[in-house]
């Protein structure tokens, strides 16, 4: 992976990867009972934009250890979905289906991210020890 290979947020696998979440989740909290609208399903939906949100506003800061601290934050995003996924599967808002799509795409980003991650701080590690 090198500079080159992406010109914008919008081409890194790992934004890609969580843009898959976030729409999984959109689609899938649609059907969550009413009294969850503003809890379990507004905080699902409000983590899972976080991580592309996140991603891209690090891209846009042009320094390796500020890009890598938002990825970080995305990544924990990631976590907290994972978390409600469990809190939807324990009140049986979700089926086992639902929960295990879920949690593979989850991981899938969670591995991409911080690929994208270590990529970052050897990209710092090297700018700072060419200075």
């Amino acid at each position: 992976m090198d500079e080159d290979s992406f010109k914008t947020f919008e081409d890194l696998k790992c934004w890609q990867a969580c843009r898959e979440v976030r729409i999984f989740i959109y689609r899938l909290v649609k059907n969550y009972p009413s009294e969850e609208k503003y809890s379990l399903a507004d905080n699902m939906k409000r983590a899972a934009r976080s991580t592309t949100e996140n991603i891209a506003e690090g891209f846009g800061r042009f320094h390796y250890k500020e890009n890598a601290q938002f990825c970080r934050i995305g990544r924990g995003s990631l976590f907290e979905l994972l978390d409600d996924l469990i809190t939807s599967i324990d009140e049986n808002y979700i089926h086992r289906e639902d929960f295990q799509k879920g949690r593979d795409l989850i991981s899938k980003a969670l591995i991409l991210l911080n690929g994208y991650i270590k990529y970052l701080n050897r990209q710092s590690n090297s700018s700072t020890n060419n200075q």
